[in-house]
C-alpha cells in the first residue's frame, strides 16, 4: 500500500470515529441540556470534515507533475493543512459565541450516571484516536494527519473539562457549563492558530530538519575525493519531494572526467538513500603551498573575530592573477553589509598584493 492510500485509510477511520462520537455527544448534550457537550459534538463533526479535506488534498497532491507544475503537486498537502486550520478556527469562534450566550442566559443542565459514562468513554476513544492519527501522520510525513491527530488528542483534554463540569453540577449544583464552553472555545482557537502557523511556515519555506541536512552532508563527505560539503540548499515540494543543490570541495588537479564521475556518484547515492534530487557544484582546493596556506589561515582567523560569521568556504587562490575567492557564511539578523566591509578591509590590509573576491552566503541549512 502506497503513502497516499495509507493516509486515506487513516482519514476514513477518523471520519467514522468522529461521526459516532458526535452522535453520542449530541444525544447526551440535548437530553441533559449541556451546552458544553453539544459544542463538543459539533467539534467532532468539524474533525470528521477535516478528515474529508485530508483525503481530497492527498488525492490532489498525489497527481503527477505536468508542464504547468513541473515539480508536482505535493504542496497541496500544505494547503490542506491551512483549510483544516480554518475549519478548526471557525469551530472555535462559533463555540465561543454559543458559550458566551450560555453565560449570559444560563440554563440548568441535568445529568445521569449513564450520561457521564458515555462522556468518559468518548474522552478515552478520542484520546486513542488522536494518538493513532498523529503517530501515523508522523510516520507518513503528513502535516494534515499530524494536524488532525493533534486536534483530536487536544479534544480529548477539552472533553475531559466537560466531564469535570458535569461532576461539579452533580455534586455542588453549580452551573459552570458556559465558562467551560468558553475555555473550550479559546483552546480550540489556539489549536487552530498553531496548525495554521505551521502550515503557512511550510508554504513560505521552512528550514529543513537538522538531522536530515546533517545526514546528507555526512553521506556526501564519505565519497572518495570530497574534501568538504557546503551551500546545501533544499526545497520541499511536498512531504515526499525535495530538490536541492550543494557544493563539494575537490582537489584542483582533478580532470573534467573525474569530476563528472564524482558528482554523478554523489547525486545517485543521495537519491538512492534519501530520495532527494541534488544538483552538485564544485569548489576547487589548492594543492599544498605555504603561501596559500598562510592566506587561508588568515581568512579563517579574521572570520573568527565576528560571531555573526558562521564560517568560510569556497577558498581558492589563483596564483597567476593574485586573486583570492572565498565565501562568508553569515548568520541571519546580522548587519551583513557593515561586517562584510570590515572583513574585506582587514583581510585586504593583511595581504595587499592579492585581490579578494568575497561573496556573502546565507545560512540556508544547518
Amino acid at each position: 500500500m502506497d503513502r497516499s492510500s495509507k493516509i486515506v485509510r487513516v482519514s476514513i477511520i477518523g471520519i467514522a470515529a468522529n461521526i459516532v462520537l458526535a452522535a453520542f455527544k449530541a444525544a447526551v448534550g440535548l437530553i441533559s441540556g449541556s451546552i458544553a457537550i453539544v459544542l463538543d459534538a459539533v467539534n467532532n463533526l468539524s474533525d470528521a470534515f477535516s478528515s474529508v479535506v485530508t483525503i481530497v488534498g492527498t488525492k490532489l497532491a498525489n497527481r503527477p507533475a505536468d508542464r504547468k507544475h513541473p515539480y508536482g503537486h505535493g504542496r497541496v498537502e500544505y494547503i490542506t493543512s491551512v483549510i483544516i486550520a480554518v475549519i478548526v478556527l471557525l469551530a472555535g469562534v462559533t463555540s465561543f459565541r454559543e458559550a458566551l450566550d450560555a453565560i449570559l442566559h444560563p440554563e440548568t443542565a441535568s445529568y445521569s450516571v449513564p450520561m457521564l459514562i458515555i462522556v468518559a468513554a468518548a474522552v478515552i476513544v478520542k484520546f486513542l484516536l488522536g494518538r493513532f492519527v498523529k503517530k501515523k501522520g508522523e510516520e507518513l510525513h503528513s502535516e494534515s494527519l499530524v494536524a488532525s491527530g493533534t486536534d483530536a488528542f487536544f479534544d480529548a483534554v477539552v472533553s475531559s473539562t466537560t466531564l469535570v463540569g458535569a461532576l461539579v453540577s452533580l455534586i455542588f449544583h453549580w452551573n459552570i457549563e458556559g465558562w467551560l464552553g468558553l475555555l473550550i472555545s479559546v483552546l480550540i482557537v489556539k489549536a487552530g492558530a498553531e496548525i495554521l502557523m505551521d502550515a503557512l511556515s511550510s508554504i513560505i519555506g521552512a528550514r529543513v530538519e537538522e538531522d536530515l541536512t546533517s545526514a546528507i552532508r555526512t553521506k556526501i563527505n564519505e565519497t572518495e575525493g570530497v574534501l568538504g560539503t557546503y551551500d546545501l540548499i533544499l526545497h520541499r515540494y511536498g512531504p515526499e519531494k525535495i530538490i536541492g543543490s550543494a557544493h563539494v570541495e575537490v582537489p584542483d588537479e582533478l580532470t573534467a572526467r573525474e569530476i563528472h564521475i564524482l558528482t554523478r556518484k554523489i547525486t545517485e547515492s543521495i537519491f538512492k538513500e534519501f530520495g532527494i534530487i541534488l544538483t552538485v557544484g564544485i569548489y576547487a582546493a589548492n594543492s599544498d603551498n605555504p603561501v596559500i596556506s598562510a592566506i587561508r589561515r588568515d581568512v579563517e582567523t579574521v572570520a573568527l573575530k565576528y560571531p555573526q560569521i558562521l564560517g568560510t568556504h569556497g577558498f581558492y587562490v589563483e596564483e597567476s592573477e593574485h586573486r583570492v575567492s572565498v565565501d562568508l557564511l553569515m548568520d541571519f539578523g546580522a548587519d551583513a553589509k557593515e561586517i562584510y566591509q570590515k572583513y574585506c578591509e582587514e583581510i585586504s590590509a593583511m595581504h595587499p598584493d592579492y585581490h579578494f573576491d568575497i561573496i556573502l552566503d546565507s545560512d540556508f541549512s544547518d
